[in-house]
């Protein structure tokens, strides 16, 4: 198949699924089109089955804000013509979904039918499906899409909830890549690195808004640290990290927490953790969570959105209720107390891990390509 995909490029969740999902198309003989405003953090560009079309924003005098979304489409138009795509992915309802419908209708009018298939991330449902302004267009650009899915049960339900949505939504959730690892691999000499006097090494990778409760991160760590010799790595950036700095710092810990900021690719300093905490308000999915127990690493985390759908409470880790620090850090010391007990949870992390790699998600996307293309 000739796939063209639209994402994010940033180093967000959907932007990464979308990067990950067309390398593993390009892995199986597929030829796969990124289209977007600049290249996605974790695309290699010479990659064989590759291709990469930018889309360049002009900045006009007459306008305040470029207009992406008209860009957008002309630019699917130009890629579907030329490079004679047989379908289009577009990760993130606005504005892709509603730029491919327009290109759509565009390439109906010179005899050119070309399918596209929208996938919900969550914010784009969770946080833009509240703010009146944008429904109606979500609405429509979901309703016209030729497939649509979701990243979890719990955002079906949402998109449901919170649009007038009339057709089915196919659930296919996030993924790893295990590249066929039977077991989590440690990075040994980061381990020794990072916790020179043995300390158990804790985890959070986040963009650090306030959905993510970074205060609820250092509570919990700090009642782990009172107890355990710790560090916790902070990995990632946003509003909220710096504030989190001072308060380790605050607190007497400071010289226990490491600020690592951006990573491109996270899998070998998550190899080195021995836990990891989301706390976060909603997660559609939990992709961080996900990441980290494919590196063997057990999660503590909230019970909230699809987060359930990913963390089997009491197996990869344990769930609590959002804001329920005291819980959470009660669970950590449960799975830190003793090296046989932390074992177990690194290996149920990992098994947990296995049910969604990749190449048990990729038939599902390649199922329901051929699915559309048919209809079309």
């Amino acid at each position: 198949m000739n796939i063209g995909i639209v994402c994010y490029p940033t180093f967000g969740g959907s932007g990464v699924v979308a990067t990950e999902l067309g390398k593993a198309l390009a892995f199986k003989g597929h030829h796969v089109h990124f289209i977007t405003y600049q290249q996605p953090v974790r695309l290699d560009r010479f990659t064989e089955n590759i291709h990469f079309h930018e889309v360049n924003v002009s900045d006009y005098p007459l306008f305040d804000y470029p207009p992406y979304e008209l860009v957008l489409s002309s630019k699917l138009v130009d890629v579907v013509k030329h490079e004679k795509l047989d379908i289009l992915h577009v990760h993130y309802a606005i504005p892709h979904a509603s730029a491919a419908y327009m290109a759509q209708k565009i390439l109906e009018e010179e005899g050119i039918r070309i399918p596209f298939i929208t996938t919900l991330h969550g914010t784009d449902i969770t946080l833009l499906g509240k703010d009146s302004s944008f429904e109606p267009v979500i609405t429509f650009a979901i309703n016209q899409s030729d497939g649509v899915t979701a990243v979890s049960e719990s955002l079906k339900a949402d998109t449901y909830e919170h649009f007038n949505v009339v057709r089915e939504i196919d659930v296919i959730p996030n993924f790893v890549c295990l590249k066929g690892r039977e077991k989590a691999e440690v990075d040994k000499e980061l381990k020794s690195q990072l916790a020179p006097n043995g300390e158990r090494l804790i985890a959070h990778v986040s963009n650090f808004r306030k959905v993510k409760r970074i205060p609820d991160v250092i509570e919990v760590f700090e009642r782990i640290h009172q107890k355990v010799p710790s560090r916790l790595i902070l990995i990632g950036d946003g509003p909220e990290r710096h504030e989190a700095e001072a308060t380790a710092r605050a607190k007497g810990f400071g010289s226990d927490l490491l600020v690592l900021g951006k990573l491109i690719d996270t899998e070998r300093v998550l190899s080195a953790m021995d836990l990891f905490l989301l706390p976060s308000e909603f997660e559609s999915f939990g992709l961080a969570a996900l990441e980290a127990m494919s590196a063997g690493v057990p999660v503590i985390s909230s019970n909230t959105g699809g987060i359930p759908e990913v963390n089997e409470n009491g197996f990869s880790g344990y769930l609590s209720d959002v804001g329920d620090v005291e819980d959470m850090a009660k669970n950590g010391l449960k799975i830190l107390a003793n090296d046989e007990t932390l074992s177990q949870f690194k290996q149920n992390a990992f098994k947990q891990a296995q049910k969604f790699d990749i190449n048990k998600v990729l038939p599902m996307y390649e199922e329901l390509y051929h699915e559309v293309m048919k209809i079309n």
